[in-house]
């Protein structure tokens, strides 16, 4: 499955759930299926009072990355696959007047989705960004925080996302996202579905990858915390839309599948002592 392929069925899934915005349906927008168990209950009302209907009704992550760092007055923040914005105006926030956030998106109806959201709640202090998580929009060292919400693990180049996240974050720089991780082994009949690529499933890590992985980008105090462990039964409605026999596959998965915590660092610039740098 080449990349192209990936990135072109990813853009016309979520291109249609920008477009089916305020049309109804089951159970409104959805990137896993009608009342899937990855994408609900992630924000309080307190988090989501006063932001556009719109933003939070196309909020499709796997968790809340902006509840995974303090953000700070004054900083520059990154959402990788921003959406509807619901994590970049709820970071705008938090970094107020004197901060700035992107939110970087390939999908032109997202994107014009996530402007509309940020007219309707004033934010000033944000920009959205039309590109891939491959290839980040931003010069090195230009960001001291990047967020990401169930997002990188559509892609198909993760080595490249983590290496364009470390290049574009500042020396001290923090990496706090929410994805899904594969706890253990998966049929490869789940992982072969573009269904589920498209999705929030099958182009997810295993937790150890995922650590070597930003580990090998350069990153350091990596840190992956599991907190909402999936049974076949929560899945079961759209794991049978994806065509997957969930009977036959039950015991392969159930418990396999989780959201999880991530968060990692870029080092600080190491200062020299003397004639040898101190490590």
């Amino acid at each position: 499955m080449s990349t192209s392929r990936v990135q072109d069925a990813v853009r016309e899934k979520y291109g249609e759930i920008a477009r089916s915005v305020g049309k109804g349906g089951c159970c409104g927008p959805s990137s896993c299926g009608c009342a899937d168990p990855i994408t609900s209950n992630l924000y309080s009302a307190a988090e989501t009072d006063g932001l556009p209907q719109d933003a939070v009704a196309v909020s499709l992550g796997c968790g809340n990355p902006t509840a995974l760092i303090e953000l700070q007055a004054g900083q520059t923040v990154l959402d990788l696959g921003s959406g509807g914005g619901i994590d970049v105006l709820l970071s705008a926030r938090r970094v107020g007047p004197t901060g700035k956030v992107y939110g970087l998106d390939m999908t032109d109806e997202m994107l014009a989705l996530a402007r509309q959201n940020q007219r309707k709640a004033g934010a000033t202090n944000v920009e959205f960004l039309k590109g891939t998580i491959e290839a980040i929009p931003l010069p090195d060292q230009s960001v001291d925080v990047i967020l990401s919400n169930c997002v990188i693990n559509l892609s198909e180049d993760k080595d490249a996302v983590l290496r364009e996240a470390f290049r574009v974050l500042k020396p001290g720089g923090r990496f706090a996202v929410s994805d899904v991780v594969i706890r253990g082994e998966v049929p490869s009949e789940i992982r072969r579905s573009m269904e589920l690529w498209v999705g929030c499933i099958a182009g997810a890590l295993q937790e150890d990858e995922y650590a070597a992985k930003l580990k090998a980008a350069g990153f350091d105090s990596v840190e992956l915390e599991p907190w909402r462990v999936y049974q076949v039964e929560d899945a079961r409605a759209f794991l049978a839309e994806s065509g997957i026999d969930v009977d036959r596959f039950a015991p392969q998965v159930d418990g396999k599948v989780a959201s999880a915590f991530i968060r990692a660092r870029r080092p600080e610039v190491q200062s020299c002592c003397g004639p040898t740098c101190c490590s």
